[in-house]
């Protein structure tokens, strides 16, 4: 399999994950020509796309949806909720009849050879998922947006190869910085995003001697920034009762404004 984030941050996210045969983009929050860019740079291209998977109808994960499955006939998958609001967003326009797919949180579905299960986050959206990508024994995942986790989340991430994680903010940046009263608890809060400190002890749960590559993203521009957010991430997995450490995995940070180099696995 491979993996790639094209776009990771509060600005726009697009991740590519595919096999041999198979394509898909989680999400198209960026606009087609950084996605074709993106993906011409891991020797890839919108023809090799075979489905658009969408987490949730936020503006930065969806810019580029429309325009993408209109010109290339590219399917959209999305649950009933989402794809309900996306109906009602004239900056996406009409996705074209017999490319709009309703998926539903917990049921698995195929595209190729690639076998999704969508699972449910916490998120202030209609009806969000995470998305989790097997093929051939391996397996990775894209958990963002996500106010907090629970045991059903831990399940979901377990035994991954590959997993683009959230790591939105610094709470104390956060708290001090010039984000209005409302805004501020609404990250913070259950159906917001994760912090460093909560992406940490999340991934503590779920380490085990196969993953392979842990890539941190969605981070906030305004509230984080990369070398805060992998040091924190690395002290809580340490500082954890399990028998890991961080320097045991190669954790990585997701750029806003640039593809990151694709894991192979």
């Amino acid at each position: 399999m491979k993996f790639c984030s094209i776009a990771s941050g509060s600005s726009g996210n697009c991740i590519y994950a595919g096999s041999a045969a198979t394509s898909v983009l989680i999400d198209a929050g960026i606009s087609g020509r950084r996605i074709e860019q993106g993906l011409s740079g891991i020797d890839q291209s919108m023809a090799d796309i075979d489905g658009i998977l969408v987490t949730h109808e936020h503006s930065d994960h969806i810019k580029g949806i429309g325009v993408l499955a209109r010109r290339y006939g590219i399917p959209v998958y999305a649950t009933a909720g989402t794809h309900k609001a996306l109906s009602q967003m004239t900056s996406v326009g009409k996705i074209p009849e017999g490319l709009a797919n309703v998926i539903r949180a917990d049921h698995v579905f195929q595209i190729g050879d690639l076998t999704i299960s969508p699972f449910i986050i916490s998120h202030d959206a209609a009806e969000p998922v995470g998305y989790r990508i097997a093929h051939n024994g391996k397996s990775c995942a894209v958990a963002t947006d996500m106010g907090c986790w629970d045991d059903y989340t831990v399940g979901q991430l377990k035994e991954l190869d590959v997993l683009l994680l959230e790591s939105n903010h610094d709470v104390h940046m956060l708290q001090a910085g010039p984000y209005p009263y409302y805004l501020k608890r609404r990250i913070m809060g259950e159906r917001g995003h994760l912090s460093n400190e909560t992406a940490g002890r999340l991934l503590s749960e779920i380490l085990h001697d196969r993953i392979r590559q842990i890539c941190l993203g969605h981070l906030s521009r305004e509230n984080n920034y990369e070398a805060l957010a992998y040091e924190t991430v690395r002290d809580e997995v340490t500082m954890s009762d399990t028998p890991y450490k961080a320097d045991d995995f190669r954790i990585t940070i997701a750029h806003r404004d640039r593809p990151e180099e694709a894991v192979i696995f």
